[in-house]
């Protein structure tokens, strides 16, 4: 009865080795699918950050920007700019605005990169700790709140029933922002040294007028500028239009050359996943909501879309991308910075990217965007002048 049990336990086992070896083969080849990334160019970056619940990328991805461009040319190992200061300058103006067009503007969270750098050239920066901009109880932003209140508050000047306007309704609106995000200072000190904000944006050296919005379009003439069609586009900015293939040859010439990039994108696109991968699969997905992530990526739950270092990626035209725009499949979703290039384990460059979703992914806050999802989505680029290559930048008039 033991002889038969034993020549029945191991028949069973027997049975079951092929099993095991087919589950260890599955998972071997799994593993040996995933994107292994070797990194061929990086250039200095600041620490991740969280832009967490508010509308606010455009901000925390220039900053980003500006904060390696400081880097780059005053030899500084770090540097935490205010995004709230920008915020709140930013919502001032647009207002402002708003009201002298009788509320026919966008006026919401989002904007551009451009907004940006003309709230540095016309009111200056201050480091974060000045301006830490967290007035209403909690540790990362959360501004939904506050967006609706300074929305309402400019329809109802906009619907104003005494017709003139009184001098007191600015001071309304800066009032509603100081409460949310803290009074703007005028004063403040780094290492012992007081600034104003204009000053300190003198002393790091930031010119705006350096910088300069590139895109890649067929709606508009090639080698002129064009005012892109967007909401979040609300102070008119201009960007020159390249062909695409010299709109690539920007973005790695200036990653080669020591330059990051501030990379407006579309990523409510499937390919754009939670773990840190931006591919082209040919799959639908849908928008989640919440947090700024969850609004572009889904939830956390979710089933993620598979993508391995084998996945084959549409062949990207001019044509295609235009299309996209066109019938609004590429839209102005998100603001990052790009920072370096990567080449996988089949030698398929990858653009790398510092996103404003806190150590979210397998890369802990950055992705890897293939070369052709940057072709197909990208909806306009700032650079500095210098990261252009000179035949190009002779060609769109740039001096």
């Amino acid at each position: 009865m033991k002889m038969k049990k034993f020549l029945l336990s191991a028949a069973a086992l027997l049975a079951l080795m092929p099993a095991f070896a087919q589950e260890k083969t599955d998972s071997t080849a799994k593993k040996s699918n995933e994107y292994e990334f070797t990194v061929i160019k990086e250039n200095p970056i600041t620490s991740i950050k969280d832009q967490y619940r508010s509308g606010t990328c455009w901000c925390f991805s220039t900053l980003s920007f500006i904060e390696s461009e400081i880097m780059k040319e005053k030899g500084i190992d770090s540097l935490d700019l205010s995004e709230m200061f920008v915020v709140s300058k930013s919502y001032h103006d647009r207002g402002i605005k708003y009201v002298r067009l009788d509320g026919h503007l966008n006026f919401g969270a989002g904007s551009s990169f451009g907004d940006v750098l003309h709230v540095i050239k016309d009111y200056g920066i201050v480091p974060q700790e000045a301006m830490p901009g967290l007035n209403y109880g909690t540790e990362k932003p959360e501004h939904f709140e506050m967006d609706e209140g300074l929305k309402g508050y400019v329809e109802a000047i906009v619907k104003n029933p005494n017709r003139t306007l009184s001098t007191a309704w600015v001071n309304g609106l800066d009032g509603i922002l100081a409460a949310y995000l803290g009074e703007i200072p005028e004063n403040f000190e780094v290492d012992g040294v007081s600034y104003t904000p204009e000053s300190y944006r003198d002393y790091l050296g930031i010119n705006p007028d350096d910088y300069v919005s590139l895109t890649s379009f067929t709606h508009h003439p090639f080698y002129s500028q064009f005012i892109i069609e967007v909401c979040d586009n609300w102070r008119w900015d201009a960007s020159y239009n390249l062909p695409l293939d010299e709109l690539m040859e920007v973005m790695y010439y200036a990653i080669d050359n020591g330059y990051t990039i501030a990379w407006g994108s579309d990523v409510s696109e499937a390919g754009f996943s939670r773990n840190g991968i931006a591919t082209v699969p040919d799959v639908d997905k849908k928008p989640g909501s919440g947090s700024d992530q969850e609004k572009w990526v889904g939830k956390s739950e979710e089933k993620a879309i598979e993508q391995t270092g084998n996945t084959e990626e549409k062949v990207i035209t001019q044509e295609l991308r235009q299309d996209e725009y066109d019938r609004k499949l590429t839209t102005d979703d998100h603001g990052m910075q790009i920072y370096g290039i990567a080449q996988d384990q089949n030698g398929n460059n990858f653009f790398m990217v510092k996103n404003s979703w806190g150590d979210a992914g397998k890369y802990k806050g950055i992705w890897y965007a293939s070369d052709a999802f940057v072709r197909y989505k990208t909806m306009n680029i700032v650079v500095n002048k210098n990261a252009i290559p000179k035949d190009i930048r002779k060609k769109l008039g740039i001096k």
